[in-house]
């Protein structure tokens, strides 16, 4: 899925849900925001898409600005992806926001742990969402200055 590119704007959506994928991508065009937003849907394709394997070897695809991180995905859980991520020299680099139904203070307490930069728990309504996603637009591309990445 994408919407309208602007340079350095990519975010990474790792989410088995895809009306999760689309509400998110809908809060962005609600908020007049102007995002690359790239979508995959288990932690496997996630890892792939970041170390540039099967599918991902030969296309072209943007270095993500922040990852946003559903824990509970099939083939590969969200917070193995999570581990790996943050054990990996270019990758650790990124950002990893957690996006997640779970309110479990083991799961926030053990995604900070393993370096998520942030946890945040999926809203129950749209209005809520499109709130979410303005504060973390203004957070992740305005406030903070991220490192340049190459992979």
């Amino acid at each position: 899925m994408k919407i309208e590119k602007e340079t350095g704007n990519c975010i990474l959506i790792a989410d088995d849900d895809g009306d999760d994928q689309y509400m998110i991508a809908q809060a962005f065009i609600t908020l007049e925001c102007e995002v690359d937003i790239r979508t995959v849907n288990d932690g496997l394709e996630l890892m792939d898409y970041l170390e540039r394997k099967d599918k991902y070897e030969h296309a072209v695809v943007p270095v993500p600005k922040v990852i946003l991180l559903d824990l509970n995905m099939p083939k590969k859980d969200g917070r193995e992806c999570l581990k790996e991520i943050k054990a990996h020299p270019e990758l650790k680099k990124i950002p990893v926001v957690v996006y997640s139904t779970s309110n479990s203070p083991n799961d926030v307490s053990y995604c900070y742990a393993h370096g998520a930069s942030n946890y945040i728990v999926k809203p129950s309504s749209f209005k809520e969402l499109i709130e979410v996603m303005k504060v973390f637009r203004q957070y992740w591309f305005t406030v903070v200055k991220t490192p340049d990445i190459i992979l």
